[in-house]
């Protein structure tokens, strides 16, 4: 396998405190977020995100507050996606933030020290911008056509290759990943995969899959 970025990346990395990098499987839950979450932890998973499109408010922090139990026990970190106030209310260790969210600078002043603010971006400018305003990590797709992302296009490998070249925070391959072309992102040096739908099923095994992969 080639690692022509391997090297310079490690290098340059800034990565919080209580963030370890790489940090391979980056877990998405959907469907059963609990049975997810609890299965990707046994799998190995340093991080867990909370996605949910559907669910109350109330039931969401009924569900955070269950993966933050999870977590806690395996030692992982617990992100939710998008909602502030439920990840300060489930006790997360961040949040993670799309281009139409909340600004990462508003973010900050209602989060604590240390609380992690992730930032999804979908092409070099918008992960330079992250980078500026202080995102502590940022997603970086969708590198392959996927449902979950269906208002963006696929950006491709030149502009994944680009963001890594430029950006020193934290990186997280994401959109339509699964194990079948997970090859082709290591050939680049990703070490940070997010998966949705490939999690779904099998999520202990395939977390497993990908660390052992990914070698963290």
């Amino acid at each position: 396998m080639k690692y022509f970025f391997a090297k310079k990346t490690k290098s340059r990395l800034t990565v919080p405190k209580n963030m370890r990098s790489p940090f391979g499987a980056y877990v998405i839950t959907s469907g059963d977020h609990i049975k997810i979450a609890r299965q990707a932890c046994e799998g190995g998973a340093r991080i867990v995100q909370y996605r949910d499109k559907s669910s109350s408010g109330k039931d969401m922090l009924k569900i955070a507050d269950k993966i933050r139990a999870i977590t806690k026990k395996f030692n992982s970190l617990f992100i939710v996606n998008d909602f502030i106030d439920i990840a300060l209310l489930s006790g997360a260790d961040g949040v993670h933030l799309g281009q139409d969210d909340v600004s990462l600078a508003r973010a900050r002043k209602i989060t604590p020290d240390g609380f992690i603010i992730g930032v999804s971006t979908h092409s070099l400018e918008q992960a330079l911008e992250a980078e500026k305003k202080g995102a502590d990590y940022i997603g970086i797709g969708p590198v392959f056509a996927t449902p979950t992302k269906e208002n963006y296009d696929s950006i491709g490998f030149s502009t994944v290759k680009e963001v890594f070249r430029n950006v020193n925070i934290p990186l997280v391959a994401i959109g339509g990943i699964n194990l079948e072309n997970l090859g082709e992102l290591i050939e680049i040096s990703v070490e940070n995969i997010a998966m949705v739908r490939a999690f779904q099923e099998n999520t202990r095994e395939k977390v497993k899959k990908v660390n052992f992969l990914l070698r963290v």
